[in-house]
């Protein structure tokens, strides 16, 4: 499976990418983003089969990413790994159409658990 990173700070795509290989889940092939126009243009050329995203990127914001994907009618399983965790965000990212947030600082069990039963 191919994953998508999208995330403005290159040490954060880089410390995702640490945790997903401490969970197990580092054997995939990742691409990744530095923000949500990159992701866009990523997602449509690298054709990911999931994206992880931050929720606040220059350019584009996480949330305008998903709402810009499923507006073009992709169904890519999509999560936020992001600094706030609200409810209020949580609900907007689900209504978006999200799989999970996932709140920093985050583990390799909150990846494990998020993730595990579709990055197998």
């Amino acid at each position: 499976m191919k994953v998508l990173i999208a995330d403005d700070s290159r040490v954060m795509r880089q410390i995702v990418l640490r945790t997903l290989r401490q969970a197990g889940l580092g054997h995939h092939d990742f691409v990744e983003a530095e923000d949500g126009v990159d992701a866009l243009a990523k997602v449509a050329s690298e054709r990911p089969d999931m994206v992880l995203s931050d929720w606040n990127m220059p350019n584009m914001t996480g949330i305008e990413l998903l709402r810009e994907l499923r507006a073009g009618g992709n169904a890519v399983p999509f999560g936020f790994v992001t600094s706030e965790g609200s409810p209020e965000m949580r609900d907007l990212a689900q209504k978006a159409g999200a799989m999970f947030v996932i709140a920093k600082p985050f583990t390799p069990d909150t990846f494990q658990d998020a993730l595990g039963a579709v990055l197998v």
